[in-house]
């Protein structure tokens, strides 16, 4: 068997997926890649699978199967496996999910963007393995049904004697800068004199603006953002201040924490990732350089730590912390997620199928910049929460509310 942990990367084209690569590089001796997906380039997970000798690999879109850059990878494939060691090549997002099950793979990392990543998420916990989350909807939409598997997953570890002998049994690891922040906190600490968590906010490229002056933002401004190099979505995101909102909801499930002890403070430097709050009036706060490759590699280390993927934080050159409340009025995504994660049930996944389909059309400049906060308030009003009963109970509500925000962004 191999001493190396064996991990499958969904969503490997993608900046996350990107800087797993990268963490892969570098410590090579440690992490072994088995498995790659992606969406739509795959021309670019061609030359994954060549540089990391991958013999699995899925493309989301169907219709890609027949395209030349396809058929140029499934010769590849073809090539690269043998008798013993079978290369698969699927298409589809049935096939992005089927890799989570390969038997070699030890670790997932859903590095996926929107809903679509929940049922990996799900299915890797089914299946046993470790899951490495980047995909916030997972626990947002989905949080309900992914903790009590992790949960399993985490007894499954300590019987097996895969857990740490302290700390968390690691099922779950979130690879996001302040989970894995706040993650890391808690680490050696009792949760009973935990008293509030912190979650830090940069307050995006919009931070101290009006809401007049939000009217006539372009995507191209919208994407600007001050610190962070993401995603198209999850830039939007950050501009909203909806990032944070699901971010609260992310907090509430991975930390069983209450959502009135769970505060969103702007820190426009970045250098603190989020902060724990003792009974004792003590605060903890995990800081270092804006790069997610550390807590992408923390994820994948844990227990251990291994040598900085990037430079470390020079404290002498970092001048000084800036701290303020975040501006809920002109915010407005921030105030729904947190009512919708107080709410419960289906309702995150109503407010989060919404700023999916709002957040696409301000990109493609079929709205307004603040109709994205409009579109979600509507849908979420027009919409009757349930108790969460299953992931095809999520994907019908997934569907109503893409089909309502639709409609509403027509209807403008």
């Amino acid at each position: 068997m191999s001493s190396r942990k064996r991990i499958v990367v969904l969503g490997s084209s993608g900046s996350i997926g990107g800087q797993t690569l990268d963490v892969v590089r570098r410590h090579a001796d440690r992490l072994e890649v088995v498995g790659l997906a992606l969406g739509t380039r795959v021309d670019a997970l061609e030359a994954q699978v060549r540089e990391f000798g991958v013999l699995h690999a899925a493309v989301g879109d169907e219709s890609l199967r027949e395209a030349p850059a396809a058929r140029s990878l499934a010769a590849h494939l073809a090539l690269a496996g043998d008798a013993e060691n079978a290369a698969t090549l699927g298409f589809g997002q049935d096939a992005v999910v089927d890799l989570v099950r390969l038997s070699e793979a030890d670790v997932v990392v859903n590095a996926l963007v929107g809903a679509a990543g929940l049922r990996a998420s799900y299915e890797t916990l089914r299946a046993g393995k470790v899951l490495a989350l980047a995909n916030k909807e997972s626990l947002v939409v989905g949080g309900d049904l992914i903790m009590p598997l992790a949960a399993q997953v985490d007894a499954q570890r300590r019987a097996n004697g895969l857990a740490p002998k302290t700390g968390p049994a690691g099922a779950l690891m979130p690879i996001d800068s302040e989970h894995g922040a706040i993650y890391q906190c808690l680490l050696g600490e009792r949760a009973d004199e935990v008293t509030r968590l912190w979650v830090t906010a940069s307050g995006g490229p919009f931070r101290g603006r009006t809401k007049e002056e939000l009217v006539d933002i372009t995507p191209a401004q919208a994407l600007a953002h001050p610190t962070w190099n993401m995603g198209a979505k999850i830039s939007i995101d950050s501009s909203t201040l909806m990032n944070k909102g699901l971010e609260v909801i992310e907090a509430h499930h991975l930390f069983d924490m209450p959502y009135d002890r769970i505060e969103v403070v702007v820190q426009p430097q970045s250098a603190i990732h989020s902060m724990v709050e003792f009974s004792d009036g003590s605060v903890k706060a995990h800081l270092g350089t804006t790069d997610m490759r550390i807590p992408i590699q923390f994820a994948l280390s844990y227990p251990d730590r291994w040598d900085a993927p990037v430079r470390p934080m020079d404290f002498r050159t970092l001048g000084s912390l800036e701290f303020a409340a975040p501006d809920t009025d002109t915010f407005r995504c921030l105030a729904l997620a947190r009512e919708a994660g107080r709410a419960g049930g289906t309702l995150p996944c109503v407010m989060n199928a919404a700023n999916e389909i709002a957040v696409a059309a301000f990109l493609a400049e079929r709205c307004a910049y603040l109709d994205i906060a409009g579109c979600v308030e509507a849908v979420m009003e027009a919409h009757e929460a349930r108790p969460v009963e299953s992931l095809e109970q999520l994907e019908e509500t997934d569907g109503w509310a893409r089909r309502t925000a639709d409609a509403w962004i027509n209807a403008r």
